[in-house]
C-alpha cells in the first residue's frame, strides 16, 4: 500500500497552487488569441452579453485542450526551480531522497490530469466544439450592427453606400447621399435629401428609410426605354419628391445555425464515432476504387481493337497470333487508315485521361474525409500525452537551472512551447496534404520531445551541471587556451 507522506503533500501543495495559476493565465493568453482570429465575426454584429458569454464559454473549452500541457510545463518547472534554488532539493537528496522520489507524486498527478485531458477531449470538446462553431456560423450571416458614421461612406448594406453629412441629437440624418447598387453598376440609382430617418421593421427583415426634400437620379438602359416605348437617348431619369420611402432587406435578428448539420464533422465527434466513420468512408472508398478500376478494364481496355477500326478473328489460333501482331497489323493499313487510328487513338486517350482525373477527384474527397477524422482521432491521444512530455521536461529542467519565480522559467517555457507548436503544426500540415502517413505527422511533436525529456531528467538525476553558466565558462576558457597551445 502507497502512502502519502508529508514530503509529498508539501509538493503537492506547491505545485497544484501554481498548476492552477498558471492554467488560468495560459487559457487568457490562448483565449484571447482566439479571439483576435474571430474579431471581425463580433465586433459590430449588436450582439448581446448572452451570445457573447456563451461564445467565451465555448472558446473557453477549445483552448483547455492546449493551455493545459502549457500549465505543466511552465508550473513544474517554477516548482522544481524554487526547491533547487531555497536548496530544498538539495537537503532531500543529502537525506538519501532521489530525483525519482521526489517526482513520484507529481508524476502521479500529472498522469491523472492526462487521463482527465483525453476524456475531456473524447466527451466534453466534441459538444462544446459543435456548439462554438455553430454560434461562429450564425454570427457570420448575422447582419453588422445599423450605425451610420459621419462624414464618410457605409456600406455594410449590401448594395448600398450611403453618405452623411451630420446628425441631429434626436437621431435626424442630415444631407444624405445614397448610391444605389442593388440592380447593378448599370442601373445605379443616386438620391440626395436634406433629411432622413432610419429603422428596422417590425420584423426585423428590412430597413425602412423615409428621406425628405430630395432628389433621384437613376440611369435609363435599353430595356426601361422598350418597356417606355420611348425611341430617343435618354441618359437617366430625374425624380424630386418631399418624401419618399425605401424599403431595404437587411436583416438585423440573430438566428441560429442548426448544430445537426456540423454532426459528420470531425471536430463533433469521439474516439469511437471517429473510428467507424473512418472505417466506413475506408470500405466505400476501397469500393469506389475496385469499381473505377474495373470499369477502365472492362470498358476502355479490352475491346480496343474493334474501335480503332481494325477486325480480328474471335478466336485465334497459335500461327495466327505470330500473324495479327501489332506490327503486322499496322503495316497492313493504308495511309488514310492510319491516320484514322491515330485520331481515334489520340481521342480515346486523352478521354481515358479526364476520366481518369475525374476518378482521382472522386477518392480524393473520401481521403480528405478520412485524414481530417485520423487527425482528430490521434489528436485526442497527442494532446494527452503531451501533458507527461513536458512535465519529464518542466521539472528536471527547473532543478538544473535552480530559477525559480517568473523570470527565467516563463522564458524557457515559452521557448519550449513555440518550438513544440512549431513542430505539431508542421506535423499536422504534413499530414493534411498527405506528405505523410496522419500518425507520424501527429506524433512527430512527441517524438521529437520525448527524447529530450529523458535526456533531462537523466542530467538532472545525476546532478549533471547541463546549464551551469560558470562551468560553461570554464570549459569555454579551456578549448580556447589549448587551440592557442596548438598554434
Amino acid at each position: 500500500m502507497i502512502l502519502i507522506k508529508k514530503i509529498d503533500v508539501y509538493l503537492l501543495r506547491n505545485f497544484l497552487g501554481l498548476f492552477t495559476a498558471t492554467f488560468f493565465i495560459a487559457i487568457f493568453i490562448l483565449l484571447m488569441q482566439f479571439m483576435w482570429m474571430h474579431v471581425n465575426d463580433l465586433v459590430g454584429k449588436g450582439i448581446g452579453i448572452g451570445v457573447l458569454s456563451e461564445f467565451f464559454i465555448y472558446a473557453t473549452a477549445s483552448v483547455i485542450p492546449l493551455a493545459l500541457p502549457l500549465a505543466i510545463l511552465l508550473s513544474s518547472l517554477i516548482a522544481f526551480g524554487n526547491l533547487a534554488e531555497k536548496f530544498e532539493l538539495t537537503a532531500m537528496k543529502a537525506a538519501g531522497i532521489s530525483l525519482f522520489r521526489i517526482m513520484r507524486p507529481l508524476a502521479v498527478t500529472v498522469a491523472l490530469l492526462s487521463v482527465g485531458a483525453f476524456f475531456f477531449s473524447n466527451n466534453v470538446l466534441p459538444k462544446s466544439q459543435m456548439k462554438l462553431w455553430a454560434l461562429i456560423f450564425s454570427l457570420r450571416q448575422k447582419s453588422p450592427e445599423l450605425e451610420i458614421p459621419v462624414g464618410e461612406f457605409y456600406d455594410e448594406i449590401s448594395g448600398y453606400h450611403i453618405y452623411v453629412h451630420g446628425k441631429t441629437p434626436k437621431g435626424e440624418l442630415l444631407n444624405i447621399m445614397i448610391y444605389d447598387y442593388s440592380g447593378g453598376f448599370e442601373n445605379a440609382k443616386v438620391m440626395v435629401a436634406d433629411t432622413g430617418r432610419m429603422a428596422a421593421s417590425t420584423d426585423k427583415r428590412y430597413l425602412v428609410l423615409n428621406l425628405y426634400n430630395g432628389e433621384s437620379f437613376e440611369n435609363l438602359n435599353q430595356k426601361q426605354q422598350r418597356a417606355t416605348g420611348s425611341t430617343k437617348s435618354i441618359p437617366y431619369r430625374r425624380e424630386t419628391f418631399t418624401h419618399k420611402q425605401i424599403l431595404i432587406d437587411f436583416a438585423t435578428d440573430f438566428n441560429r445555425y442548426d448544430e445537426s448539420i456540423l454532426n459528420d464533422q470531425h471536430v463533433s465527434k469521439n474516439v469511437a464515432q471517429l473510428i467507424h466513420s473512418i472505417d466506413s468512408v475506408h470500405v466505400v472508398s476501397l469500393e469506389r476504387s475496385a469499381e473505377q478500376s474495373t470499369q477502365l478494364v472492362t470498358a476502355r481496355y479490352f475491346g480496343r481493337e474493334q474501335r480503332s477500326g481494325i477486325i480480328l478473328p474471335e478466336k485465334l489460333t497459335k500461327e495466327e497470333h505470330k500473324i495479327y501482331n501489332l506490327d503486322t497489323l499496322w503495316a497492313s493499313l493504308d495511309d488514310a487508315k492510319k491516320r484514322q487510328v491515330y485520331t481515334l487513338a489520340e481521342e480515346r486517350a486523352r478521354t481515358y485521361r479526364d476520366q481518369i482525373e475525374y476518378n482521382a477527384l472522386l477518392l480524393e474527397d473520401s481521403q480528405r474525409y478520412i485524414r481530417k477524422h485520423e487527425i482528430e482521432l490521434h489528436r485526442k491521444f497527442t494532446l494527452a500525452f503531451a501533458c507527461l512530455i513536458f512535465f519529464f521536461i518542466g521539472a528536471p529542467l527547473g532543478a538544473i537551472i535552480r530559477k525559480g519565480g517568473l523570470g527565467a522559467p516563463v522564458v524557457i517555457s515559452v521557448i519550449m512551447f513555440i518550438i513544440y507548436y512549431i513542430i505539431d503544426n508542421a506535423g499536422y500540415k504534413m499530414a493534411r496534404e498527405a506528405l505523410w502517413p496522419c500518425w507520424a505527422g501527429m506524433w512527430l511533436s512527441s517524438f521529437v520531445l520525448l527524447p529530450v525529456g529523458i535526456f533531462l531528467t537523466y542530467k538532472a538525476a545525476t546532478d549533471s551541471p547541463l546549464l551551469n553558466p560558470e562551468v560553461w565558462s570554464i570549459k569555454t576558457k579551456r578549448l580556447l587556451n589549448r587551440l592557442k597551445r596548438n598554434k
